[in-house]
């Protein structure tokens, strides 16, 4: 998209709204807060305010620094628009689970409207229809209904194994694969294709398009939200026809596996993913609201096919990088497991390296370095700052897992810091990943359960090393080398993935005629 010619565009006229937006924000925070500063943060131009430091690459890096010279928490501001970023544990907890009445809501994104994307639980402002879908989702997703899950989340994981089996190079589009196999059969009774499937594919395009449109200062027509109303024949305003194929993408992977369901129900061959189940409950109270049924479930199979492979992606990179922790992690699991089945969640406790190996794999590159943006929905007071009505909350989980008074070394991949003096595992469980308070990931127990399953099985057989070019020698890896967006990927690297024995290569070839009772 032509972002700087959206800008040039409409200078002027963002200029003259922009003295307009500086009054009427201006005007109310001194009307409620006359004795009470801002908190700290950069200094700021006339009309623009922070505008230039807000829209840089990877702005996760920009607040942290802002963390680092003006404290946990920073206020800047652009165009009148009161802007609050959160670096610190101790602040997000106190804002967003002690006061979460006050931030749980979300700003206005019109570029999320424009692509079809208002339908996403995680941007929907707090209130009636939020709590609606949230209901729906939480009754498939608590920590008890995903143990039943299980069975699927190794079946799948297992047939990934023996896909790594006969093309380790492909890794990136075998994890890829079993992320979004797991969600498909979970929510849609759907057995996806190895490679290239139709609905995975679809899921993948849109979440694509989200991840460079929903960030801080990734569109213009974000900062400028008039924009949405010029057409896309104007120059500058390639955003529209960005819009329009997203919305394509959108529909169809709505509607699409819905329909698969349905016909599925209508010819008695589904009744136990979780739309058959939703769709014959709501048959049952003589009230089907396919809308949002259809909005839902989409939902929950987007919201995995970006991340879950991003975790896992950052797994292989930091085991290439770090033989000696895999090494460790593998020895655990040959002496609590054995070499003659594959590890399952009953394992889990026994674990304890492995368990803090997947909770670094977590902190070390968050998926979602910036999580999704809050805003609040009434003046508050911080530690003597004041923090009004309708701000922009910015929640920075890259700056938290860089935290040096919690993470000694945070650069330095280290399962070791898990673990308490006496050599038990402590409390620190990365939740940091998952949100805070009332809009935490809804899908996070699923999400755990699928990560720490595929982590351990690729332990168990495989030994993922440095790949060696024509002349024999290592092939370098950068691990600082990751994508911009709302999900943060590691850049293209190429790694060595070999079964660990003959025994092992038997072992996953066997599981294609496995059948698990868990």
């Amino acid at each position: 998209m032509d972002h700087l010619g959206s800008i040039a565009l409409s200078f002027i006229a963002v200029a003259l709204l922009s003295i307009f937006y500086e009054k009427v924000f201006g005007a109310r925070s001194v009307g409620h807060s006359a004795s009470l500063p801002f908190p700290p943060g950069p200094p700021s131009l006339p009309i623009i305010g922070n505008f230039l430091q807000l829209h840089t690459n990877y702005s996760w890096l920009t607040y942290a620094d802002w963390g680092r010279q003006y404290g946990p928490i920073v206020y800047a501001c652009t165009f009148g628009q009161h802007i609050i970023v959160v670096n610190s544990l101790k602040v997000a907890t106190e804002l967003f689970e002690k006061r979460s009445r006050v931030y749980s809501s979300r700003p206005d994104v019109p570029m999320l409207k424009l692509m079809g994307w208002d339908f996403n639980m995680a941007w929907l402002p707090y209130g009636d229809k939020w709590r609606r879908y949230r209901r729906m989702s939480q009754q498939h997703f608590h920590r008890d209904a995903s143990q039943t899950h299980r069975s699927t989340q190794l079946k799948k994981i297992h047939d990934m194994l023996r896909g790594l089996l006969s093309s380790p190079e492909n890794f990136r589009q075998h994890i890829r694969t079993v992320a979004g196999a797991i969600i498909m059969s979970t929510v849609y009774g759907y057995d996806v294709k190895p490679i290239n499937d139709r609905f995975v594919t679809l899921a993948e395009k849109a979440v694509d398009k989200l991840s460079e449109s929903v960030f801080p200062g990734a569109t213009a027509v974000n900062t400028f939200p008039f924009l949405r109303h010029l057409p896309g024949w104007l120059p500058g305003c390639g955003f529209q026809r960005f819009a329009a194929d997203c919305r394509q993408l959108i529909s169809e992977m709505q509607q699409a596996p819905l329909d698969y369901v349905q016909q599925n129900m209508r010819e008695d061959k589904d009744s136990q993913s979780i739309t058959a189940k939703i769709l014959a409950a709501s048959e049952a109270r003589g009230h089907t609201d396919l809308k949002m049924i259809r909005e839902v479930t989409a939902l929950i199979y987007a919201a995995g096919a970006d991340t879950t492979p991003s975790a896992l992606a950052t797994f292989f990179l930091t085991m290439a990088l770090s033989p000696e922790v895999q090494k460790k992690a593998q020895n655990e699991i040959d002496a609590v497991v054995g070499t003659h089945r594959l590890p399952d969640f009953e394992d889990r406790p026994k674990l304890t390296y492995v368990e803090a190996l997947y909770r670094e794999v977590l902190r070390w590159r968050p998926v979602a370095p910036l999580s999704v943006t809050r805003e609040t929905s009434a003046d508050d007071v911080y530690e003597g700052y004041f923090i009004p009505k309708g701000a922009t909350v910015i929640v920075n989980t890259w700056a938290m897992s860089r935290d040096e008074s919690i993470y000694q070394e945070p650069e330095r991949f280290m399962p070791e810091r898990y673990f308490t003096a006496d050599g038990k595992l402590n409390d620190d469980q990365v939740t940091i990943v998952f949100g805070f308070g009332r809009r935490i990931c809804v899908g996070r127990y699923s999400a755990d359960n699928t990560l720490w399953a595929t982590i351990v099985s690729i332990l168990s057989t495989f030994d993922i090393a440095k790949a060696k070019n024509a002349e024999g020698n290592e092939i370098d890896i950068d691990p600082s080398a990751y994508s911009d967006g709302h999900i943060s990927h590691p850049a293209p690297f190429e790694c060595s993935i070999t079964p660990r024995s003959e025994a092992v290569r038997n072992l996953i070839q066997s599981t294609a005629e496995d059948v698990f009772e868990l």
